[in-house]
């Protein structure tokens, strides 16, 4: 859904104005790239409030929207939203915490006030060639990042200092900042989907499961390599390879219109018809733009289609508790025809196992 098409969201839902306070739907709304202040859209304006540290880079960064300065945030939105003789206010239900929401009541007993979740979750699900292209250059700058370390996965060194030099890197190559706290998960921590770097050092004979990313312009990357530290077992090797069936099964089947539910099942089956179906938890990708998490979900629970501009992970994974994990992860472009991969780090495991 396009920034435009919020007129009709106003018509549908019988609002006079809606409410964003989610700094990425902002950036993408007006363009301000501050960290304070909320966006007013009505079917006439867009108004822009924020405090005094933000007046200037508002009135520089604005588009398309009117800067309104407030002392207090709530204060400020009532006294524009009286002004407006705004009735039916919607507001972004993920983003308003609950004492700014009893702050506004308060304020404007007589406001209606109307969560919105769905009716603006697609906001930012399309990307235009514009955003495509900063995600490609995020995807750059990271994969520049993972090569340059890829000397020091070797054992002796620790998760923590493996995850530092990443970030490093990717600061170095003109990378914002990561997109996320590096995961660096080496030897039976790899069972862990989220495990973030530790104290704990990596030995020979182990796989070391790295999600990294970086941040370029409010866009990011996202991607996940899983290391071979030497020869590996018979059963490393089954699950890694099992791993990439079920992650190039699902990346094939994806087009415009193809359900997002049925990309998951690609992948989920191939692992749980392996017997592998119970250590394989999460979903199997989600989009990412300005937020690292957006939509699409790529879940047993997803709704809708793929559609052309779409943009989101392939990440299938096998957990097993005590003995370790593998993930591999890839960024896909859904295309006018089919996809296109974003991240290029090769996959195959002959490419992975470093001696």
């Amino acid at each position: 859904m396009a920034g435009e098409d919020l007129g009709k969201v106003l018509d549908k839902a019988n609002l006079d104005a809606i409410l964003f306070l989610s700094l990425e739907n902002i950036r993408y709304l007006c363009g301000f790239t501050g960290s304070e202040g909320v966006l007013l859209v009505t079917k006439q304006e867009r108004y822009f409030l924020s405090d005094f540290r933000y007046a200037a880079q508002a009135q520089k960064e604005l588009r398309g929207a009117i800067f309104n300065r407030y002392r207090q945030k709530i204060e400020g939105l009532a006294k524009l939203l009286k002004k407006l003789r705004i009735k039916r206010l919607g507001f972004e239900a993920r983003a308003m915490n609950y004492e700014d929401f009893s702050l506004l009541h308060a304020k404007l007993p007589r406001l209606s006030l109307t969560p919105l979740v769905k009716e603006i979750s697609r906001l930012r699900a399309l990307k235009s060639p514009e955003e495509v292209g900063k995600i490609r250059q995020a995807v750059q700058i990271a994969s520049a990042g993972f090569k340059s370390i890829l000397p020091k996965l070797k054992s002796g060194n620790k998760e923590k200092s493996i995850a530092a030099m990443m970030e490093m890197q990717i600061i170095r190559r003109g990378g914002q900042r990561s997109a996320f706290p590096t995961i660096v998960a080496s030897g039976p921590r790899a069972a862990l989907p989220h495990g973030l770097a530790s104290e704990k050092v990596l030995q020979k004979g182990e796989m070391v499961v790295i999600d990294f990313g970086a941040c370029w312009d409010g866009y990011h990357s996202d991607e996940t390599k899983t290391i071979i530290l030497g020869e590996p077992t018979k059963r490393l090797r089954k699950i890694y390879e099992l791993v990439h069936q079920a992650q190039e099964k699902a990346i094939k089947i994806i087009r415009p219109g193809v359900s997002l539910k049925k990309i998951d099942q690609a992948a989920r089956e191939t692992i749980a018809r392996a017997g592998y179906g119970k250590f394989f938890g999460h979903g199997t990708g989600h989009g990412l733009g300005l937020a690292v998490h957006e939509e699409p979900r790529i879940s047993p629970r997803a709704t809708g289609v793929a559609e052309e501009g779409m943009v989101f992970t392939v990440e299938p994974g096998i957990y097993i508790p005590g003995w370790g994990g593998v993930r591999l992860e890839d960024l896909i472009l859904v295309t006018s025809t089919g996809w296109e991969k974003l991240t290029f780090l090769p996959k195959e495991i002959e490419e992975n196992i470093i001696f």
